[in-house]
């Protein structure tokens, strides 16, 4: 038996049967909006149900047909609760960057695979040989698989990812990115001052800043990239490197690169320019914080909807200005993402409206309960 943080006790082996149903069954403790009452009310310790009814209800949002297999792959490794677990998303054709986010994490990572059901043998079989390659994967590296033949659900697989970390806090990271500098044993060593402690209580998302390389060539080779603020400085002002997607700027701008630029040593400030097209990486505490809307499919506002959410949840967001993370350079499918955008520019803008609504309301009937929403002024709605 194995256990989900979500507070489910749960039965999972590693399978490669990945057409089969699992009949697991699942536990957590019965409760009861009156505690008082449980013994005369007759409410029972522990409520089961099996393991596939709770993943079709946990991604009915989901584009169906949906598989979940959790851990299929699950890491030796014991991680202590207040460590910090990358979550991301894989396909096919990240796997090589897969392998170098693991050789330089060494952490714990809870990552989403995306098989199609039409090429399902070829894709595990590479999974295999990938997990049995590359240093410290089967110590770190949780693998989820998503059976499904639609590609980019991505807020689906990030949930996924999220949903099965086995650490109290979790960052939300894009697979082609490298880890250059150790904000992970920064953030864990700051966790009793007051930005850790906002962070513990689930109010506040820790920005790691993100670059790339001005000319793609020179972003293809993570072995030249810089790993630490004072190589980094050089090549900005070089214009050899710039904050990620400069071509778009609502994107990163909130981050204030000027600012992180100039902040002295261990400085951590918070952003103050929020805006809802703002989509940095982040530290967050896994359980508490909003999740990720499943109905966006596709390049173009799927990662900015999650974080507007947590924004207008209550959560601020605070810059490390030590650390900072670089994109490896790869092709992009550039036909597709111009048609999603097109679609999830649309359904982002309905998504800020209905969300807007609905913490509008929770303002309204319950102020006391949410008295800790310091956004609930500005909205950004």
């Amino acid at each position: 038996m194995t256990s989900y943080d979500a507070g489910a006790v749960v039965a999972h082996p590693d399978t490669e049967d990945t057409g089969g149903t699992s009949q697991e069954i699942l536990f957590w403790p019965a409760s009861s909006p009156f505690p008082q009452a449980e013994h005369a009310t007759g409410i029972a310790d522990r409520i089961s149900t099996s393991e596939d009814l709770f993943l079709s209800k946990a991604f009915s949002q989901s584009m169906h047909p949906l598989k979940v297999l959790p851990h299929y792959y699950r890491a030796s490794g014991t991680f202590e609760q207040d460590d910090i677990t990358i979550t991301t998303l894989i396909t096919f054709n990240r796997f090589k960057v897969f392998s170098e986010l693991v050789v330089h994490y060494q952490g714990p990572i809870s990552a989403t695979v995306h098989v199609k059901p039409s090429a399902t043998h070829e894709l595990l079989d590479a999974l295999h040989d990938l997990y049995a390659s590359t240093p410290g994967m089967s110590t770190y590296v949780d693998i989820h698989l998503i059976i499904t033949p639609f590609d980019r659900q991505l807020n689906t697989w990030r949930n996924a990812a999220r949903l099965f970390a086995r650490t109290e806090f979790v960052m939300m990271l894009d697979v082609d990115f490298a880890i250059c500098t150790n904000f992970r044993s920064a953030v864990r060593a700051s966790l009793d001052a007051k930005v850790g402690q906002i962070l513990k209580e689930g109010h506040a998302a820790l920005v790691v800043p993100a670059f790339e390389y001005v000319k793609q060539q020179d972003g293809l080779d993570q072995n030249v990239f810089p790993r630490d603020k004072q190589t980094l400085l050089p090549l900005v002002k070089a214009k050899k490197i710039d904050m990620f997607h400069r071509a778009w700027d609502p994107g990163h701008n909130s981050t204030d690169y000027p600012r992180f630029y100039d902040a002295a040593a261990g400085e951590v400030y918070k952003v103050t320019q929020y805006q809802s097209a703002y989509e940095p990486y982040v530290v967050f505490r896994k359980e508490g914080p909003p999740w990720c809307d499943e109905r966006f499919v596709g390049y173009g506002g799927n990662k900015a909807a999650c974080l507007y959410e947590m924004y207008l949840s209550g959560m601020s967001f605070y810059v490390l200005a030590d650390h900072f993370l670089v994109h490896q350079s790869h092709p992009y499918e550039e036909e597709a993402r111009k048609l999603e955008r097109k679609s999830n520019r649309k359904l982002y803008q309905d998504f800020k409206e209905e969300v807007c609504l609905r913490f509008v309301l929770r303002l309204i009937t319950t102020p006391r309960r949410i008295s800790h929403l310091s956004n609930a002024s500005s909205f950004a709605c």
